[in-house]
């Protein structure tokens, strides 16, 4: 197969001073050295544009002052020069309109989750992505753990039986009081955020992890949201009973009022013949269970974790004993989708492991889930359908 002779040039719109997931974007898609962030619009705030542009050794030519003129100048430079995709690293209330432009433009696109403000929004990108032809990525970074990759084929190939419960948490504390910062401040306003606080942050990547693992979609919920910290605008807890395809039962929990809680997703998967069990805070282990038996501990890194998932197998940098973890998770995302960006360069069909991440029928599952949670919420009706993507 013929490989593309220089490195994916990639743009980023938002992560400007202070912005912590922007960040977090930038080093994870440097780390396989086959992406190079060349241009940005960084802040709604040209001067702070040009400041990170500065930080990151940016031509001061590419710092722009926004989204709109980084279009423009871009597709005046020769291909090979200009970004061949961008990053997108704003508030929720900007994703739909940047992701559209640059699509339209005839660039690919790695977006921030949850995918856009609203469903209606997220039907439209679904349209325009199918329409441009165009990769489109969404960031939903567990997914890119090996040890969850390593789940999803044991699940997938049958070892756990009819799967039966799902029982997934994302606990966080730091918003237990009220905060202000830039973090916080756009996370609880519903300007910004959305129709969803926890739910829309945090729950979504419960929701993304459970039907990742299990290949089984959310049919019906029935859920109840709180807002705890007088003043809050949206929820920062929420407890959502599901129903998944083939008869399978489940809970969701989220929460950024749980003091003493950092980053705690975890899932518990119980079929017929065995069950699973990963925690993100400890990554590198999987637990396997079965009736009768010794309980199996799955070790990140060993040689028959990609023997039994090669996508697992791909998605491991470092051997045994080495933690992988949070930033080498974005980076999976990132190798994959850049590979198949590469692909559709040269003309060529991507491999299958190569297009494992998530799209934008991934995104407007997450949109559906949020809108199902929140009409719950306030429903007196107690379970919802989920509409179909």
């Amino acid at each position: 197969m013929t490989q593309l002779n220089r490195t994916l040039k990639m743009g980023m719109v938002g992560g400007g001073p202070g912005a912590f997931i922007g960040e977090v974007h930038r080093k994870a898609a440097r780390l396989d050295s086959g992406i190079e962030l060349v241009a940005g619009a960084f802040d709604i705030s040209p001067r702070k544009s040009k400041q990170m542009g500065r930080e990151q050794l940016i031509s001061s030519k590419r710092a722009y002052n926004n989204y709109e003129e980084m279009i423009e100048k871009e597709l005046q430079l020769p291909e090979g020069e200009r970004i061949d995709f961008v990053s997108i690293t704003t508030p929720n209330n900007w994703h739909f309109p940047i992701a559209q432009d640059f699509l339209q433009a005839g660039f690919h696109v790695v977006c921030e989750k949850p995918m856009t403000f609203n469903v209606k929004e997220a039907r439209q990108l679904q349209k325009i992505v199918k329409a441009s032809r165009r990769v489109f990525a969404l960031m939903h970074n567990y997914t890119g753990y090996p040890m969850v990759k390593l789940a999803r084929d044991i699940v997938r190939q049958g070892d756990l039986g009819k799967i039966r419960k799902i029982v997934v948490q994302y606990p966080q504390g730091w918003l237990a009081r009220e905060v202000h910062s830039q973090q916080a401040d756009w996370r609880t306003d519903p300007k910004q955020s959305g129709a969803a606080g926890s739910i829309g942050d945090i729950g979504t990547h419960a929701e993304n992890l459970a039907e990742y693992i299990t290949g089984l979609k959310i049919v019906e919920l029935c859920a109840d949201l709180t807002t705890f910290v007088k003043g809050r605008r949206l929820d920062d807890d929420g407890n959502v009973l599901l129903r998944f395809q083939k008869g399978a039962k489940g809970v969701l929990h989220v929460s950024q009022v749980s003091i003493g809680e950092e980053n705690n997703l975890a899932i518990w998967i119980y079929g017929e013949d065995g069950g699973l069990e990963w925690h993100q805070e400890h990554p590198n282990y999987l637990y396997v269970k079965v009736p009768d038996g010794p309980l199996q501990v799955w070790r990140r890194g060993n040689d028959y974790v990609g023997e039994r998932s090669p996508a697992a197998g791909r998605a491991t940098r470092l051997p045994s004993g080495h933690p992988e973890a949070f930033i080498e998770a974005f980076a999976n995302v990132y190798c994959n989708a850049a590979d198949t960006i590469r692909a559709r360069i040269l003309r060529q069909k991507p491999d299958r492991l190569v297009m494992d991440f998530p799209t934008v029928d991934d995104g407007l599952r997450g949109m559906l889930f949020i809108e199902t949670v929140v009409k719950s919420a306030k429903s007196r009706q107690k379970w919802l359908k989920m509409p179909k993507a």
